[in-house]
């Protein structure tokens, strides 16, 4: 895993969390969400699974 994030541990914003609600609400991939939200995908399934959304794993 030689990707690097610049969000590292840094608390989700707001506006991320509806773009969050957004990406997933129109059925895209959980990578495809990571990047547009410069996070990992362990990042965006745990925040996902926080708010109680479904993400389609891979496409």
């Amino acid at each position: 895993m030689s990707e690097k994030f610049e969000r590292h541990r840094q608390p989700w914003r707001p506006d991320e969390v509806q773009k969050l609600h957004t990406l997933a609400k129109k059925g895209m991939a959980l990578k495809a969400i990571a990047k547009a939200l410069t996070r990992s995908e362990e990042s965006v399934k745990d925040r996902a699974k926080l708010d109680g959304l479904s993400i389609a794993k891979l496409r």
